[in-house]
């Protein structure tokens, strides 16, 4: 039973990879998508319209696998409402590491003994 389970989340995992709002998040959590990270925040709208049509058709008779549509919608918003902060913090560190790299290639090494020091015995 396991292995079914196994196998049927690996399938899952492997065709939901696929889908456009995770490719999205793939793209924003590279280096150079960091920076689309709060402009990609905005294709939340969209998806939060979707689902509020979708309750409007349901609450007037609509089918009932729209609920699922809802929930689709849904996730989706939230995984890009939440994407845009976390891209920041990201972008915030990989500058700051990048600052802190840049001033250590600037600096001369002071491990290493120069001419011009006295070496006490």
């Amino acid at each position: 039973m396991f292995r079914l389970i196994w196998a049927a989340s690996v399938r899952t995992h492997t065709i939901l990879s696929y889908a456009p709002s995770n490719l999205l998040l793939a793209v924003t959590r590279t280096r150079r998508g960091l920076r689309w990270g709060i402009p990609a925040m905005l294709l939340a709208i969209p998806y939060l319209l979707a689902a509020h049509w979708c309750v409007t058709t349901i609450e007037n008779g609509g089918p009932g696998w729209l609920n699922l549509v809802v929930l689709l919608c849904a996730w989706n918003a939230i995984k890009l409402i939440l994407n845009g902060p976390v891209t920041v913090v990201l972008l915030l560190r990989a500058r700051v590491r990048e600052a802190v790299a840049r001033c250590r290639a600037r600096r001369p090494d002071y491990d290493q003994p120069h001419e011009y020091a006295e070496v006490h015995p």
